[in-house]
């Protein structure tokens, strides 16, 4: 069935509670004289609640709803709030710099309003050593603390030791703050202009001609040459 209301001849109901371009309440009449008002205020009667009795009908652009309809979804499209999980493993003897590297990726993650899966991957003699992972990913919570919380402690599953961060920012603050960032530097790129863009064409012409040959000086001995 389609979603689609209907409006104006596709309407087939003796009679419509009918509702006013400005939401003022008409009453109940015949769905003949609806249909004249539509037509004497160039709008389309569109039926808004068919289950009632007798159904609602309101006069109305009905091209211009949809497509308001429309702008309305996609906005909210675009500011709804996705959960994602993003992924990052670590051995438990980690050299410093990959660390500081893998931290940074977690950061941005936390920074984005996403939830962080720590993964410690354990390999032969490792997985007699737990305490390496655990501490590890003490560690690095401690670290990002201020951008997110344990939000599932670690725990041993097989080989891996697994940690789930959550951020402290909802995803649609994130996603907020980055459109402004990116607005900010937008603006700020548009604002800029280069030193030589100061000197006009005109100038420049002007000072080409003021150094004609005749002010250029000629030295003695080039002179004497002559």
């Amino acid at each position: 069935m389609s979603a689609e209301p209907r409006i104006n001849d596709r309407i087939r109901v003796p009679e419509v509670r009918l509702v006013g371009p400005s939401g003022e309440q008409v009453g109940i009449v015949p769905l003949a004289k609806a249909l004249e008002l539509a037509q004497e205020y160039d709008l389309d009667l569109v039926e808004v609640a068919a289950t009632a009795r007798p159904p609602v009908c309101k006069l109305m652009d009905y091209g211009k709803f949809k497509y308001e309809s429309a702008m309305k979804a996609r906005e909210a499209r675009k500011n709804q709030a996705h959960t994602v999980i993003k992924e990052m493993k670590l051995r438990p003897k980690i050299d410093p710099h990959d660390y500081d590297t893998k931290k940074g990726h977690v950061v941005r993650f936390l920074k984005q309003g996403d939830k962080v899966k720590i993964t410690i991957m354990f390999r032969g003699r490792e997985q007699s050593r737990p305490e390496l992972g655990y501490r590890l990913l003490q560690r690095l919570a401690e670290d990002v603390q201020e951008l997110g919380f344990i939000e599932s402690n670690p725990k041993q599953d097989g080989r891996n030791m697994i940690m789930v961060l959550g951020p402290h920012k909802k995803k649609t603050e994130a996603m907020a703050e980055a459109r402004e960032a990116q607005a900010a530097r937008k603006a700020s790129r548009l604002g800029e202009a280069p030193a030589d863009d100061d000197v006009s064409h005109d100038e420049a012409v002007s000072h080409d001609e003021a150094v004609s040959h005749d002010d250029v000086e000629v030295p003695d001995e080039a002179q004497a040459d002559a």
